[in-house]
């Protein structure tokens, strides 16, 4: 039976790696699928990992209709018995709502996969619609490690490295070493989010030798 599913965690737990492994699968068994993703650090249309590995997809902005864009293909003769979806936290609720209709109505399953929250611990507008309809919500197993060794389970925007907390809810950046005045994310403990004690806060500090 198809359903709707989705693979949450914050950054570096293995989202989009996974996220190729399972097109990989299917297509191993000979299935055919499309791989969608949005906003990838990467490129327009590019689904990539960290690890290097990396894949075409389709880019999903405001305007894409999934279910219009399947049913097209499938009056087309083409086969499409699954869909990948990766960076799902930013698609709109409506988009959800049709992914959940593709899984309900052409029986074709779904596997989504995302961040739940933003920088600021709220809810991502495609991330909550997709708790609130997916079959089944997963928590990814690969933990990411904030600077103190502990779990990471928030997102930090920071500027110069050093976490902000206004802005746009929306702003890629990268998690690599940045610049001055570049915006880049970091993960962090919720104890040390609530603090803001980024990496390099916590040296300035004299917190991260100090493990605290």
């Amino acid at each position: 039976m198809a359903e709707l599913i989705y693979y949450c965690g914050t950054m570096d737990s293995g989202k989009s790696t996974l996220a190729l492994q399972t097109a990989h699968n299917h297509v191993s068994r000979g299935r055919r699928g499309l791989l969608f993703t949005s906003k990838d650090r990467a490129g327009s249309g590019i689904l990539s990992s960290r690890l290097g590995l990396h894949s075409d997809a389709i880019e999903v902005d405001a305007n894409l209709d999934f279910r219009r864009y399947v049913v097209d293909l499938l009056s087309q003769g083409e086969r499409v018995e699954y869909l990948v979806c990766d960076e799902a936290q930013f698609y709109t609720s409506d988009q959800i709502e049709q992914l959940a209709n593709i899984v309900d109505g052409l029986a074709i399953g779904v596997f989504a996969f995302g961040i739940l929250t933003d920088f600021r611990t709220s809810l991502f507008p495609g991330s909550a619609r997709l708790v609130e309809l997916a079959d089944r919500v997963h928590t990814l197993q690969v933990e990411a490690l904030c600077w103190c060794g502990g779990r990471a389970t928030h997102n930090a925007r920071t500027v110069d490295g050093y976490m902000v907390t206004e802005g746009e809810q929306v702003a890629v950046g990268n998690t690599d070493t940045a610049g001055e005045d570049m915006v880049a994310y970091e993960v962090l403990c919720r104890r040390h989010h609530m603090r803001r004690a980024t990496t390099k806060a916590a040296v300035a500090d004299g917190l991260a030798t100090a493990g605290k």
